[in-house]
């Protein structure tokens, strides 16, 4: 198993990483050919599976806590005059990609707990 403080580092520095491509003027981004939600929701979707690793015991914390921080990065690209805009959409793409990961780690660990000799089966 990986030690829990090297989990959390990740999880935090893909979370700054995810903060500067949201707040980060237009020009600075990397060019990206996907569709823009579809890149909102693997980005969550990242940051649900790294803090459910991180934090196992608190799935529901990680979820509000990423719902919050993508409405408020979506907020703030709306305050922000360095060509961004807050959308909506981009805030469900990422609640959309917050869900799915997070639901994905809930049944990985449902399944090696099924499959682990201390599951019961």
């Amino acid at each position: 198993m990986i030690p829990r403080p090297f989990r959390i580092a990740v999880f935090v520095v893909g979370c700054i990483v995810i903060l500067w491509l949201s707040l980060a003027p237009t020009e600075d981004l990397p060019p990206v050919t996907l569709w823009d939600k579809l890149e909102h929701a693997i980005a969550y979707f990242s940051l649900a599976i790294l803090g459910g690793a991180a934090f196992p015991n608190h799935m529901w914390r990680v979820a509000g806590s990423l719902f919050t921080f993508g409405v408020g990065a979506e907020i703030s690209q709306a305050l922000m005059a360095v060509g961004r805009q807050g959308d909506p959409a981009d805030a469900l793409a990422n609640t959309v990609g917050i869900a799915t990961g997070l639901l994905l780690t809930l049944a990985v660990r449902e399944l090696v707990k099924v499959k682990s000799p201390a599951g019961g089966e």
